[in-house]
Order: C-alpha cells, then sequence, then structure tokens
C-alpha cells in the first residue's frame, strides 16, 4: 500500500496553520467592511478595491471549513463564521444591481466600479451564500443564494448579457466556464433546490462538458465551440485552458460517484490524464496556462506560465481518480504534479503560495492576492486533498490495486 500519512499531513498543517490564518490576520477591512484580497508578499495590502467573485469566495471558504471542520474540538473555529458574515455583511450592503445582478467590482468602501458584466460573481455568490445559510440557519441567505442561482439559469445562453463586447452574429461561440462550474454549483446549494431542477441541471451539464466540449478526436477539451458544438478555427475556437479541463474533471467524478457511474468515472480520469500528458511543460515542469490545439502561437501573452490555481486543482482531481478509480497512472501523476507544486508556489518565509511563475518556474509576480487570486483555490484545494488522502488511509483504497 503506498503510504500517504506525510502527504496528508502536509496538507492539513498547510491549511490550518499557514493559509487560513494568513487571510484571516492580513484581508479584512476592519474599517470599511469586506476583505482586501491585494496583498504582496509581505502581507501588505498594495490596492484596496474589492472584487465581487474574491469577495464571495473568501465567504464561502470560511464558511465552507466552519461547516464542516468547526462542529467540535479541536478543530472548533467559531472565528471563521465570525470571518464569513464579516464579508457577507458588506457584500449585502453593496455587491448586487438593482436587478439582483452582482457587480464586478467596487472601491474601498463599496461605489460601483464595474457593472455585473460577469456572471461568476454570481456564481460565487450563490456558493458562499448557500454555505453560509447552512452555518447561520438564516433563511434570507438561503432565499438569495436560490435567487441568484435561478439567475444565473436564465442568463446561461447570454452570460454577459448587454455587456457583451462581441458582434455575437458573425463568430457565435460558447465558452467551457460556465456548464463547467453548473456541475459543481448545482450540488453546492443542492439542499435548497428542487430536486427535478437538480437532476436536469446535472445532466445537462454533463453532456455539455463530456460530449460538448470534449472533442473526442483530439482527445481534449475545448475552451469555446459553436452554439451547435463544433469547431470553429479560430483563436478562440482553437484555445486549451488545461486547468480548467482538469479543474472540471473533479467535479464530473463527484458527480459520477453520486451517480455510481464506472463509465462516466472512468472518462474523466482518462480526460485527466490525456489533458496532462498534452499540457505538461517536459522541459522545465509545471503545467502550461494556455494552449493552441493546432500547435499555433496562442493569443494570450501568458500562456507559458505556471499558475497556482492550475496545480492545485490539478492535485485534486489525480487524488480523486485514484480515490475511486485505483489506476496507478493517477498517483504516479499526483507525485509528480505534487513535487512541481510544492517547490515553487508555497512561500516558506512569509507564507500563503506564490500565484503566477514564469515557464522556467521562477516567482513572476510576488503577490499573494490580487484583482484574480485570493482566499479560495488554494484553501479549497488544500482541504479537499487533505480528506482525500485521509480517507485513502482509512479505507486502504490502494492496497487492492498493488
Amino acid at each position: 500500500m503506498i503510504a500517504t500519512q506525510t502527504y496528508t499531513q502536509l496538507y492539513q498543517d498547510a491549511l490550518l496553520n499557514d493559509v487560513i490564518p494568513f487571510w484571516q490576520k492580513h484581508s479584512l477591512d476592519r474599517q470599511q467592511g469586506g476583505f482586501f484580497t491585494c496583498l504582496d508578499r509581505k502581507e501588505k495590502v498594495y490596492d484596496t478595491d474589492k472584487f465581487i467573485w474574491l469577495q464571495t469566495r473568501q465567504v464561502w471558504t470560511f464558511s465552507m471549513l466552519y461547516n464542516r471542520l468547526g462542529g467540535s474540538p479541536p478543530e472548533q473555529r467559531a472565528d471563521w463564521l465570525d470571518v464569513a458574515q464579516h464579508g457577507a455583511d458588506f457584500l449585502t450592503k453593496y455587491g448586487r444591481a438593482e436587478d439582483g445582478s452582482w457587480y464586478f467590482s467596487l472601491t474601498r468602501e463599496g461605489r460601483t466600479l464595474v457593472q455585473p458584466y460577469n456572471i461568476f460573481s454570481d456564481c460565487f455568490a450563490t456558493m458562499a451564500f448557500g454555505q453560509l445559510s447552512v452555518a447561520t440557519g438564516n433563511d434570507a441567505y438561503a432565499n438569495l443564494a436560490k435567487s441568484t442561482f435561478e439567475q444565473i439559469l436564465a442568463r446561461r445562453n447570454n452570460p454577459k448579457g448587454r455587456w457583451n463586447k462581441a458582434v455575437s452574429d458573425t463568430r457565435p461561440l460558447k465558452n467551457f466556464a460556465l456548464p463547467m462550474i453548473l456541475c459543481n454549483l448545482s450540488l453546492e446549494i443542492e439542499h435548497l433546490l428542487d430536486k427535478e431542477l437538480v437532476e436536469r441541471t446535472i445532466d445537462e451539464c454533463i453532456h455539455e462538458v463530456m460530449d460538448v466540449f470534449y472533442d473526442s478526436n483530439l482527445g481534449l477539451i475545448r475552451e469555446n465551440v459553436t452554439p451547435d458544438g463544433q469547431f470553429s478555427d479560430s483563436f478562440e475556437g482553437r484555445l486549451l485552458n488545461p486547468g480548467h479541463a482538469i479543474e472540471a474533471m473533479w467535479f464530473i467524478m463527484d458527480l459520477a460517484t453520486r451517480r455510481n457511474d464506472v463509465a462516466l468515472l472512468e472518462k474523466a480520469v482518462r480526460i485527466t490524464l490525456d489533458t496532462l500528458d498534452y499540457a505538461w511543460d517536459t522541459e522545465h515542469g509545471g503545467l502550461f496556462y494556455f494552449m493552441d490545439s493546432q500547435g499555433h502561437p496562442p493569443q494570450q501573452l501568458e500562456w507559458d506560465q505556471k499558475l497556482w490555481w492550475v496545480h492545485i486543482e490539478t492535485l485534486i482531481t489525480l487524488l480523486k481518480g485514484y480515490q475511486r478509480t485505483g489506476n496507478p497512472d493517477c498517483w504516479a501523476w499526483f507525485e509528480r504534479v505534487h513535487a512541481y507544486t510544492w517547490s515553487h508556489f508555497p512561500d516558506s518565509e512569509f507564507g500563503e503560495w506564490y500565484g503566477y511563475l514564469n515557464r522556467q518556474g521562477d516567482v513572476l509576480l510576488p503577490l499573494k492576492g490580487g484583482k484574480w487570486k485570493g482566499c479560495f483555490h488554494i484553501p479549497r484545494g488544500l482541504f479537499q486533498c487533505w480528506q482525500v488522502l485521509k480517507e485513502i488511509e482509512s479505507v486502504g483504497i490502494a492496497a487492492k490495486h498493488r
């Protein structure tokens, strides 16, 4: 049997003794409410704008940890709920437009900076208030999560609405990100939704992710396809986002496990491994951020950067794939990605993780948080990995596959 105890302790300690204390100590805006997310390497605030999807993600993180770990000693953390409530108070006061959609960004004081063009503010608000409703028993939070989810479904065919800058009739495309996140979001607030709606949403999302965006000829998931699911020979149509594809596969694994669908589970593992084979940088290690499916130069200048969220999400997916199928390739890749991730991203001197490395693995930006990186992927990933590793230990999954 594979020894996992050292890994388990590492992920637990990093979550509880490094990452969560970092955000709890340095991100709360005690004067104006909400959270600072733009933190430099030494924990100092370098910009005070507040990005709704990062505010909501932090509310979700602290609510989720309270719900999962805060019930009894020695892991009782009543202060986690205080942090979540601190963010929620700011969001309910300033975060939404008159129609109920969620803005993209605000000033420190809560004045609107950017309109609600980005539906992912709404997605993470749904997650946040869904978890907070469980933690508090507050029906107002439950209703807010449910009504926001209903708005997401209403906007799903035109997520940006009137803020879409593309001329839609010229080259209409649909993007992978929304059906991907709905795979996870439908389970996050399942307790608030009609059972039929949950199952219908899950069916639609599995179909979109695994049949429409997955290109069986390519063996990979495309980031954009035409409305009828076909390939578009354009920058957007050729775009691959390996991190998105791999992250989506642990969402699919959760759905496959829920439905006891072995074939779907095995397909998710195969897509994960194929994506890793395609996107791993054999020269410098790590996963590329963007790629072109035809091997052409990508339009994204940051295509070869190595990002925090790509690697932590990959670790979750590989562990879940190994836990649920016993595929030894998942474990071999886990050890490989783990070694790269833990030797490059954590900051042993000042805590938390770097977000952006260059292709060679050197720190490109020393920030710990910004416009896109906040308190979400790393704590969620550490928690997920810790829990899966504990289960592998407790039931000896690995033993029967050796």
